[in-house]
């Protein structure tokens, strides 16, 4: 077999090319797939912490709701027990605050990751309402309730395999954090709700 300068330039030229194509994708394609990878990964990061979020939210709404605190002249407790409760329910709406402010200040990471706008609204919607509940004035019980009944059409929507029983979850989720938006707007502090937009 002869193997002449034509033979020998061609395998030259295939080397150099596959050099060139190796190193351009090194220094120029690799680059910037990992950045794209960085990206998509933290939204999805920020994603989850929106539905562990909600999640944290019922978990410590239901303790406050369900361990009420002691009256007074409560019998059969004793100063000791009445303070331990008190403290409990204090770190549990530390919880709520925490997780509300979370919520709001990162929504910008989140609310991107769902295409549809009613989807992103809802979120908005959401987010925006359950942190005016923490920081109004109103009791920590009823603050427990509110956000109760703004998440679970959230959740509905969102966790919860929500996705798995289809489009027609949707509209009556948003119908429900309708209501759960208009019965945080009926008890209204003067001091925190007062100037709150109603939801479209």
């Amino acid at each position: 077999m002869s193997t002449g300068p034509g033979v020998l330039e061609t395998i030259l030229i295939a080397l150099a090319t596959t050099l060139v194509t190796t190193v351009g994708a090194g220094w120029l394609v690799v680059p910037r797939l990992e950045a794209r990878k960085r990206r998509i990964g933290e939204l999805h990061q920020a994603r989850d912490r929106f539905l562990a979020s909600m999640l944290r939210i019922t978990a410590a709404a239901a303790r406050l709701r369900e361990m009420e605190e002691p009256a007074a002249d409560a019998q059969g407790w004793t100063d000791v027990m009445r303070d331990r409760v008190m403290a409990e329910r204090a770190r549990w709406v530390t919880q709520l605050d925490e997780t509300t402010a979370w919520m709001i200040d990162n929504l910008e990471t989140y609310a991107v990751n769902w295409a549809m706008d009613d989807l992103r609204q809802m979120v908005g919607t959401y987010v925006f309402y359950a942190r005016a509940v923490m920081i109004s004035e109103r009791t920590d019980g009823k603050k427990a309730e509110r956000l109760r009944q703004l998440t679970e059409p959230v959740w509905a929507v969102f966790g919860s395999r929500g996705w798995q029983r289809g489009p027609r979850l949707l509209p009556r989720s948003q119908e429900q954090l309708a209501e759960a938006v208009a019965a945080v707007l009926a008890d209204a502090d003067p001091q925190s709700d007062a100037q709150l937009p109603v939801a479209s």
